[in-house]
């Protein structure tokens, strides 16, 4: 089934641990063709404390075999190979944090884990990356596009193409 993943990053280099993140989560890739990578965007922080750092975000998008909860543990381990700890707060700063958005048509609720994410329409941090490759998606609960849902948002916070 296709997978999204959204990576973000706002601590350390920044770019570094993005692209680290996109390379293991990319490993997870169990179909014949290659993952698809968004564009990686740089991110005004959003509920944040004040002086937090910008994150860069992306989307990336697998094929995975696995069950939901299971690939939720891969990718919780590969957030803890990066240095973020298993006790964080909500919105603190974190050198990766890895989202699973949805996989194939998964409806989800448990105190572990919801699918599709359950604030994927209130994020352009998300949407922006995710229209890059899916534009077209129409997610499980959801009568809009992702590119509708994009359009039907704030554009603050700017969620602007990161140039290194």
């Amino acid at each position: 089934m296709r997978c999204a993943v959204a990576l973000g990053s706002n601590l350390g280099d920044r770019l570094e641990q993005l692209q680290a993140g996109i390379a293991a989560v990319g490993a997870l890739n169990e179909g014949p063709h290659p993952p698809l990578i968004s564009a990686i965007y740089e991110t005004e922080p959003v509920d944040c404390d004040p002086g937090t750092a910008a994150y860069l975000n992306a989307v990336i998008e697998i094929e995975s075999s696995l069950e939901p909860p299971a690939l939720l543990s891969k990718l919780q381990a590969i957030e803890n190979a990066q240095g973020r700890p298993t006790d964080h707060g909500y919105h603190a700063p974190r050198t990766l944090d890895l989202d699973l958005l949805y996989a194939g048509e998964y409806v989800l609720q448990s105190a572990a884990l919801t699918l599709p994410h359950p604030r994927i329409a209130e994020r352009r941090f998300v949407l922006r990356p995710l229209s890059d490759l899916r534009p077209g998606l129409i997610l499980p609960g959801t009568q809009k596009t992702v590119a509708e849902l994009l359009t039907c948002l704030p554009h603050h916070p700017s969620v602007e193409p990161f140039v290194a």
